[in-house]
């Protein structure tokens, strides 16, 4: 241990970093929780091998995303999500031509009101049946709508990104002018993730060829066998009645959302409280997991949802695999990343001054290791604000924590 110790600062950083790296890919191929649990091997090395300080985990971000997790969890378990899925499939079956453009609006949008991207399991085979019966390659919707869907977490007015980069962005030492906080970041994310989608749609709609020119496709289907299991039963929740109380469970959730959207642009309208002499406004990660937590408790008040239920749905699941990847990856990250700023900032704080699109590569490529958009901005915006890159610079970038496009049907973000 002593030996580790001694190497020189730089050479305890490139091993750390490969320690790091180490535990991130092994975790990304074991899959599921195991990524936040790979935290655990790193931690133990930094703090007993190289005697490094443990940084502190993001408990902000773990609170939010467990908060907005159980809300849409019990959203589920309501009904009230089939009624959401219900309206965006509406949607979609009236305009199957469209499907490759329409969809991934779709995702994107119910991203943005729920929050979490987990949303999108539920559309995909309603895409792909769309797709499908309309002569239409599935893939086309179906990649692009699974994108869209996590694109739709840094304009999501109830998201860990969002609220966490407003958090960094007011808290820098050299602050945006102009920037007031939580709409000022919406209002350039929202319509810039939105351009996003189209193009991804307007790609996606060209990709690989039509299925009645795709001689392999058609060759496949001339067996019956495979026919009936490519085209397969109707899968849609047109025919379904839902009670009275999905939609009650919907409005409520919705009205959540509105309401801190609209504390988030009015900060008045938040308690405050004089702490030394200056008066401290409830802020909006304490605002969000309120309010999201009084969501589920009152659709569970006001419908006859099994609060039994909530615990066992696909939501519920994924967003457990995102605390435990967020607890152990930020946990891990800033206990390396905060005992190296200094030298971190003279050996690349003028690199990145000089060329503003490295930080963008950076955050990417973090992202991609990650495997979640929040975890990604809390273990490399301190740092990159510490090292000298503008605010302005970080804020143009934000859509960039969104890197691990290959993992986006198992993504385990918030």
């Amino acid at each position: 241990m002593n030996f580790l110790m001694g190497l020189g600062e730089g050479t305890q950083f490139a091993v750390q970093l490969l320690i790091v790296l180490i535990c991130l890919f092994y975790g990304a191929r074991k899959g599921g929780i195991a990524l936040g649990l790979l935290g655990g091997i790193g931690l133990l090395v930094l703090t007993f091998g190289f005697g490094v300080k443990p940084g502190q985990p993001a408990i902000a971000v773990m609170l939010t995303i467990l908060a907005v997790v159980v809300a849409s969890a019990t959203l589920q378990a309501s009904g009230g999500l089939d009624v959401m899925l219900q309206i965006a499939e509406r949607v979609l079956r009236r305009n199957p031509r469209y499907v490759s453009i329409l969809a991934p609006f779709v995702t994107f949008f119910l991203t943005v009101l729920c929050g979490t991207g987990h949303v999108v399991y539920t559309m995909l085979p309603i895409i792909y049946d769309i797709a499908i019966k309309n002569n239409i390659r599935p893939e086309r919707p179906m990649a692009a709508s699974s994108v869209s869907s996590q694109m739709g977490i840094i304009a999501s007015p109830v998201s860990v990104a969002v609220v966490s980069l407003t958090a960094y962005l007011l808290g820098a030492q050299n602050k945006l002018v102009g920037f007031d906080g939580y709409l000022d970041l919406l209002s350039i994310t929202i319509p810039s993730s939105m351009l996003g989608v189209l193009a991804i749609g307007i790609f996606s709609w060209f990709r690989g060829k039509d299925l009645d020119k795709d001689e392999n496709f058609q060759k496949f289907i001339a067996i019956p066998e495979n026919k009936r299991y490519v085209y397969g039963d109707n899968a849609t929740l047109l025919g379904k009645a839902l009670p009275r109380s999905c939609w009650v469970a919907m409005w409520i959730f919705l009205a959540a959302i509105a309401v801190v959207a609209l504390l988030g642009a009015f900060e008045n309208l938040r308690p405050g409280w004089e702490v030394k002499g200056k008066m401290t406004r409830l802020g909006m990660v304490e605002t969000i997991q309120i309010f999201m937590l009084l969501a589920g408790s009152l659709i569970i008040i006001f419908t006859p949802t099994d609060a039994g239920k909530i615990s066992k749905n696909e939501i519920f699941r994924s967003g457990m695999i995102a605390l435990v990847a967020v607890f152990g990856i930020s946990w891990m990250a800033d206990s390396m990343f905060a005992v190296h700023t200094p030298m971190i900032k003279e050996a690349l704080g003028s690199v990145v001054q000089e060329h503003p699109w490295t930080y963008a590569v950076m955050l990417l490529l973090i992202s991609k290791f990650v495997n979640s958009q929040a975890a990604a901005l809390a273990a490399f915006v301190p740092l990159a604000l510490g090292i000298g890159v503008s605010p302005a610079v970080v804020l143009a970038f934000a859509p960039a924590c969104y890197g691990y496009y290959s993992g986006s049907l198992i993504q385990i973000d918030i």
